[in-house]
């Protein structure tokens, strides 16, 4: 072992072992790992950034964007929506839910492809008393396998085919994990339809800051469109397309208020409507039924003609000069350019227009405004914005954009006519430009601490190959497996793979191993591809922690999930893809060296 070697088996030792610790950050660990790296000489200065301009991160990045779009569209709930009241009990909700996830897996990132449905599944949930813990799981697992079906599901997917490029000369392809994948993902989908009902029903979920702002009712005003038609157009018809959840309170037509309006009252074009509910009520129900939100259509105020209007959730406080006035007393359109768009008060029921209610100190509001303009508006009229999340109340959807343009990518990308990246890369610059995603949503949409992770570790798992390290850990393997059955070196790299990752996180995990996998495959004369889909199937089947992998985290609140829940449903499903996984890999990708 040379002194190089050395320095770099300490530099991923120390790494390694700050994962375990858990005391500090990922990206920081992997910051200071680059840093250190450069100081003792094992990543070249130069080199030092190639992680940023990396395809792998460019890939990541994009597909978190196309993902957010995707989720934005609205159309995934759509195609669900016909058959929402045909799953009445988990028996179906299971099977349903865990194979839309798993396909749309395969298509975009995983992690945003849970947090599309999750929404859904908590609904149903809702609505028909099914536990939300027999439910969440199993998506999330069903999520980690569709992900290995195609090369952008998956961080490790996308890592191994990097690293198959540096060492053979090409990188796998888009649909080149798809045989194994795949019929591992219907392997796992037929376990998890019939498996869920090891996991607890009494589980109740961990309440947080979303769940208890979104549990405020709001009111809101709409308009019947003049050229409004709606082949369901009484008020029950209303109630029935948000489910109940929520309700038209007042009807105005003609400058007659009517009160609670009988439900088989017919809604004329022109007539205004207050309704109350939780904004993602409202916001499904003025989307269904195409009613226009008063004042949303007014232009606010923009310093800049690049700035974009955005909405936020504000209290008023104590010392607010609204107190006591009204909206429209207050002239908020006028003097400060915002449209005051909903109105929460705890207890009280509306019976007039929003803009004419006299507002009180501990109101909330929901208000339409400048991104720019807007923040010092709150602080002049005494508004405190609420945490920051998102607030729709029938906005614009791109229902069929995001899914043509990304058909459009993965088609070209299908051909070989343009590389990964550069397909994806242009797909998420497509959205944003054909407004299906504002580029602030698509800042917030890019994963910061993993993208940091993945830039700083690719030059420091580098130095494992650049110093030979990678060679050497390779030929001290290949004595153990030398006079054993390839299957048995495979299983053990599927394996080890699958342990580091709830320690490592998968994407450090991938890089780490998958260069040993390779040389390891070199050493004892076979080919390399079947040890890096190894490793790419390990590291992205995390089934045992809640913190290996983002989809497990998802759901671990709201699924009210302890530490030791994943493990009896993952276990077994671990197992299972461990035994059939490496027979799998070896039948699509011989292990003979060609």
């Amino acid at each position: 072992m040379t002194l190089q070697q050395g320095l770099a088996f300490g530099l991923i030792g120390l790494t390694i072992a700050a994962f375990i610790w858990g005391r500090f950050r990922y990206d920081v660990i992997a910051l200071c790992a680059l840093l250190a790296g450069v100081a003792v000489g094992v990543v070249p200065a130069k080199s030092a950034f190639d992680g940023l301009s990396n395809d792998i991160t460019i890939i990541i990045g994009a597909a978190l964007i196309v993902s957010a779009a995707f989720a934005k569209s609205g159309i995934v709930e759509a195609a669900l929506r016909p058959l929402i009241p045909y799953l009445k009990s988990e028996r179906s909700q299971v099977p349903v839910l865990t194979a839309a996830v798993t396909l749309l897996s395969t298509a975009t990132k995983n992690v945003g492809a849970l947090a599309i449905l999750m929404p859904v599944a908590l609904q149903l949930s809702r609505r028909t008393g099914s536990s939300s813990s027999r439910l969440l799981m199993p998506m999330a697992f069903g999520a980690m396998l569709g992900g290995i079906v195609t090369l952008v599901g998956t961080a490790p997917n996308i890592i191994v085919s990097q690293v198959r490029e540096e060492i053979l000369g090409k990188p796998f392809g888009m649909y080149d994990y798809t045989p194994v994948g795949l019929a591992l993902a219907v392997i796992g989908l037929v376990f998890l339809a019939f498996a869920y009902k090891i996991l607890p029903t009494d589980r109740a979920p961990t309440a947080n800051i979303d769940a208890a702002l979104a549990a405020n009712a709001y009111f809101t005003e709409v308009e019947a469109p003049e050229d409004w038609s709606l082949a369901k157009n009484r008020v029950a018809d209303l109630h029935a397309l948000a489910h109940g959840e929520a309700q038209v309170m007042l009807l105005l037509r003609k400058g007659r208020r009517r009160a609670r309006p009988h439900a088989n009252l017919k809604i004329l074009p022109g007539d205004v409507l207050l309704l109350q509910g939780e904004p993602q009520a409202l916001d499904e129900l003025i989307t269904r039924s195409k009613l226009r939100l008063m004042r949303s259509d007014r232009p606010v105020a923009m310093e800049e003609p690049t700035e974009e209007a955005r909405v936020v959730e504000a209290v008023v406080s104590a010392e607010s000069t609204l107190i006591g006035r009204s909206a429209q007393q207050s002239d908020l359109y006028g003097l400060h350019g915002i449209n005051l768009l909903a109105v929460s008060r705890s207890g009280y029921s509306l019976k007039q227009h929003i803009s004419r209610v006299r507002l009180r100190a501990g109101d909330m509001l929901v208000l339409q405004g400048g991104e720019r303009s807007l923040p010092g508006a709150l602080s002049t009229l005494g508004l405190l914005p609420l945490a920051e999340r998102e607030v729709r109340l029938g906005g614009i959807r791109h229902t069929l954009t995001p899914a043509i343009i990304l058909a459009a990518a993965m088609v070209l990308v299908a051909f070989q006519l343009v590389p990964v990246a550069i397909a994806f890369f242009g797909a998420a610059v497509l959205m944003i430009m054909a407004g299906s995603i504002r580029m602030r949503e698509a800042y917030a949409a890019i994963d910061g601490p993993l993208i940091v992770l993945i830039a700083a570790m690719i030059p420091v798992s580098e130095a494992i190959q650049t110093t030979g390290g990678a060679d050497l850990i390779g030929s001290w393997l290949s004595v153990i497996f030398r006079d054993q059955p390839p299957m048995i070196a495979l299983v053990s790299i599927m394996a080890v793979a699958m342990a580091a990752t709830p320690f490592l996180n998968n994407a450090a995990t991938v890089l780490i191993v998958a260069p040993v996998g390779a040389s390891l495959a070199g050493k004892l004369g076979l080919n390399p591809d079947p040890f890096l889909m190894a490793v790419a199937v390990g590291a992205a089947s995390d089934f045992l922690t809640p913190i290996g992998h983002q989809c497990n985290t998802l759901v671990m609140g709201p699924g009210g999930y302890k530490f030791g829940d994943y493990a009896k449903l993952g276990a077994p499903l671990t197992v299972l893809v461990l035994v059939l996984g490496a027979p799998l890999i070896a039948h699509f990708w011989p292990l003979a060296a060609r």
